[in-house]
């Protein structure tokens, strides 16, 4: 742009400051228009924009148009969360292949078809080496979403078909990248260790015998070695992660992209930008950067006046980030409880244990307890907040040993199961291009001639 750094940066504030004059719409004016900001209900509920059959959320019921706080409840395809996690936990199976097949064809397998894709999944990790060194190694990223995504559209050119939006196609592209996306994720990890963590490089081929939450820990780690009780944990996650309705971020703008009638490798590149966001996806790296620094700062951990005084803080914008904000409590669309967080919290307290780290997992236990009511006394708004999934997701990713930097990543590995059932949904019943209306209210004026500016 410009060879003078002083001029160009002199400039760049200049159209910043323009940009942010010229930009500034009155708060009153989504009052006065009725406008849905967010995509959402004066009350906080979301504006209904269409149908699905994948996923739901049930967070509350209403009781003489009020809404009333009850347990958290999320179902797949119609069966409750918490009965799908514990067949396969009472089966001492995993669960996530099991998952996609219900999320993809809208019911459960039985043995031999569970079989038959699972083997199609393994069949399908490997990667091109081709693939692994041009478009990974050669050109290492410092974030992993980026570079998931600039591989998701890489896979177009790999593809012989790759605009077939047929959903036979659409299936065979979803199951090749539900395979695939942990060895780009594990990929991506590595380059970026090596290149620009000094560290060595691992490269380790999936193995086609093994489960996905298996295949992330053999592939990250290197040494490839890891316990059963590790595996199932993540495989918990994973099916905890894998869908949450059609309302999310990241899964709305998949239904969104894919009513354009582009190809999936746009649709589900669109959804990983959606998912990197902090207020999606990367939520349970804020949550892990807030404990670190509680933990810093609260000499006795046990103490709970201690605990409670410190969060106090942090909810006055008198500590840590000065946000505001406790990360990790509190949710969109759940009240008095999250499903997924409870599923979890009861997974990661066996391997706290096995791992020496009660002390750290008592902690998290305290500030969930505390932290809903020091809300509602600081707060004073009626909100009733819990601990989400991302509270206790980024402490079991620790406890397995994942770098940070695979936190949102993991969630993505989880997540394409939910994205590609819902755009095949949106293929089969979308029919029109979604397109909501934005209404102008910029000030009608005269065109005024370059010399008479």
């Amino acid at each position: 742009m410009y060879k003078d750094i002083s001029k160009e940066s002199k400039i760049m504030k200049e159209y910043t400051e323009l940009a942010i004059k010229n930009n500034q719409l009155e708060k009153e004016l989504y009052t006065k228009y009725n406008v849905k900001r967010g995509l959402r209900n004066a009350d906080g509920t979301g504006v209904l924009v269409g149908l699905t059959e994948i996923g739901e959320v049930h967070a509350y019921i209403i009781e003489e148009n009020e809404k009333v706080p009850v347990d958290g409840k999320l179902f797949y395809r119609g069966i409750n969360i918490t009965d799908f996690v514990n067949g396969f936990v009472s089966d001492q199976r995993f669960g996530f292949e099991e998952c996609c097949y219900l999320l993809l064809f809208g019911q459960l397998p039985d043995s031999q078809q569970l079989k038959e894709f699972t083997e199609l999944l393994g069949q399908n990790r490997k990667l091109p080496d081709e693939f692994t060194t041009d478009m990974i190694l050669k050109t290492p990223s410092r974030d992993i979403m980026n570079k998931l995504s600039r591989s998701v559209l890489a896979m177009y050119s790999f593809d012989e078909n790759p605009e077939d939006t047929s959903i036979e196609n659409v299936l065979r592209q979803s199951i090749k990248l539900i395979a695939v996306f942990p060895t780009l994720a594990a990929y991506a990890y590595q380059a970026l260790s090596h290149y620009f963590l000094n560290n060595s490089l691992y490269i380790h081929i999936p193995q086609a015998n093994l489960s996905t939450a298996e295949n992330i820990l053999y592939m990250i780690r290197p040494d490839s070695k890891y316990t059963r009780s590790e595996a199932e944990l993540l495989d918990l996650a994973l099916v905890l992660h894998a869908e949450h309705g059609g309302g999310n971020n990241s899964t709305f703008t998949t239904h969104v992209v894919t009513s354009s009638g582009t190809d999936t490798y746009s649709a589900i590149s669109a959804a990983i930008g959606s998912l990197k966001g902090p207020k999606h996806g990367g939520a349970n790296i804020k949550v892990m950067e807030m404990m670190e620094d509680i933990e810093a700062n609260i000499k006795d951990w046990e103490d709970e006046e201690e605990v409670a005084a410190y969060i106090t803080k942090i909810l006055r914008k008198e500590a840590y980030d000065g946000s505001g904000l406790i990360y990790g409590m509190g949710h969109a669309v759940y009240t008095l409880s999250d499903p997924r967080a409870v599923l979890l919290k009861q997974k990661a307290e066996l391997l706290a244990a096995e791992k020496g780290m009660e002390k750290e997992y008592n902690l998290y236990k305290t500030i969930e307890k505390l932290a809903p009511g020091i809300f509602a006394k600081e707060r004073n708004n009626g909100k009733v907040i819990c601990a989400n999934v991302d509270f206790y997701s980024g402490f079991v990713y620790k406890m397995l040993g994942i770098p940070q930097e695979l936190y949102t990543a993991i969630f993505a590995i989880a997540r394409i199961a939910g994205w590609c059932a819902h755009r095949i949904e949106e293929l089969i019943n979308g029919g029109r291009i979604i397109r909501p209306a934005y209404k102008s209210v910029a000030k009608k004026k005269e065109y005024c001639s370059l010399s008479e500016r």
